[in-house]
């Protein structure tokens, strides 16, 4: 995060400034660079999601939804939780929708924290989960994921964890690095928040982009986990649909209402059209669940060695659509903020500096991220003009 101050934002805000993603893909824009920066696909979802959108635009369904969203993607998303991982869910109290899954972890940490509390979570981190829990008055407590397999050290996470502590929020599939938590590593996420009577904050949105025949559990389906945990997913990385911002909430009818209660006061409701199409996708069959999951595997597979290639040192990934490097062996001095803003202008790539994804920025100062989400024409280009750092 930059260091000056800016003239009239909030004290709670300061430090935070423009995200990286606004950065980086002007930076794109303005040197017409390939954008490998910030994760959105450049192909389109699958048609009936699309058609079913193009319909309800037609047939007049551009008003207010209701505030808890429409009754059809509530109940889509109920049974897509059942067929997924066996959780069953009320969609009337315990399904909200939201203007995609940043206002979903907007709407809980605003509703559940007060000023003092303290939050416990993996970094790297999405960087919206650090300016909400500022807004909102409490206090992030980082435990960092190393690389290369991104693991955690439990004594630091059980350390991590004091009496302030309300909230752990958990990130699997996990953005920026790509790491699965297996169950060994949920279950003793789980049993901390049982013994200490934690909320679970649960980010989900990458739960059908888990490679290599790994699986996804929701830690929400673990013994004694249900009653205390928030699921947030969205249907954006789902069906290629990141502009439409159609996410939800899952959980039970206390920790949705404080949810819903901060979530009015936000974007109230949105998305009117988007949110029967999402409700098509969710009950789109396993045959295209199975082929999207296989589609990024091999674009995956695809960029990997390429970024090998150009000399990076590359950690694997196993889920997502995000894959980080180590820039050292091609810039010695580690810095990749400056790397990625060298980058468009040395070889028309851009990509993101892992450092804003951390609170402890010597952990991720020499790390990159690359997204892998585009066209296998375009990963190509990538890697050819990549090669040009070697």
């Amino acid at each position: 995060m930059p260091s000056s101050r800016l003239p009239h934002l909030t004290a709670k805000l300061q430090g935070f400034g423009t995200t990286i993603f606004a950065e980086m893909t002007a930076l794109a824009a303005a040197t017409g660079s390939i954008n490998l920066g910030q994760g959105f696909p450049d192909t389109d979802g699958p048609i009936e999601v699309l058609d079913a959108a193009v319909q309800a635009i037609r047939d007049g369904v551009n008003q207010y939804p209701p505030g808890a969203g429409m009754a059809v993607l509530r109940e889509a998303i109920t049974a897509h939780q059942q067929r997924f991982y066996g959780l069953r869910y009320d969609p009337d109290t315990e399904v909200l929708v939201t203007a995609g899954a940043t206002e979903a972890l907007a709407g809980a940490l605003l509703g559940l924290l007060d000023t003092g509390d303290e939050v416990v979570l993996f970094e790297p981190m999405y960087d919206s989960y650090q300016a909400c829990i500022a807004l909102a008055g409490a206090t992030a407590r980082p435990v960092t994921l190393r690389p290369p397999g991104y693991g955690f050290d439990h004594d630091e996470l059980r350390e991590a964890i004091t009496p302030k502590t309300k909230l752990l929020l958990v990130n699997t599939p996990h953005n920026p690095t790509g790491k699965v938590l297996d169950r060994d590593e949920l279950q003793l996420i789980a049993s901390l928040a049982i013994e200490h009577d934690l909320i679970v904050l649960a980010d989900e949105v990458y739960e059908h982009l888990v490679f290599d025949g790994l699986q996804h559990i929701s830690i929400a389906g673990l013994p004694g986990m249900r009653e205390r945990t928030l699921v947030i997913s969205s249907g954006g990385k789902t069906f290629n649909t990141t502009g439409w911002k159609i996410g939800w909430v899952c959980g039970p009818p206390a920790l949705v209402a404080a949810t819903r209660t901060a979530k009015q006061f936000l974007t109230y409701v949105g998305g009117a059209p988007f949110q029967p199409a999402i409700a098509v996708g969710l009950g789109l069959p396993d045959s295209f669940y199975a082929g999207f999951t296989a589609d990024m595997q091999s674009k995956r597979d695809r960029l990997l060695p390429g970024l090998e290639a150009a000399g990076f040192d590359v950690y694997p990934t196993s889920g997502t659509y995000f894959v980080t490097v180590d820039i050292r062996p091609l810039r010695a001095d580690g810095d990749g903020m400056e790397f990625c803003r060298e980058l468009p202008h040395r070889c028309g790539v851009v990509a993101i500096p892992n450092v804003v994804f951390y609170a402890n920025k010597h952990e991720g100062r020499h790390l990159v991220r690359f997204a892998f989400c585009k066209r296998l024409e375009v990963i190509d280009e990538c890697v050819s003009r990549l090669k040009t750092l070697a």
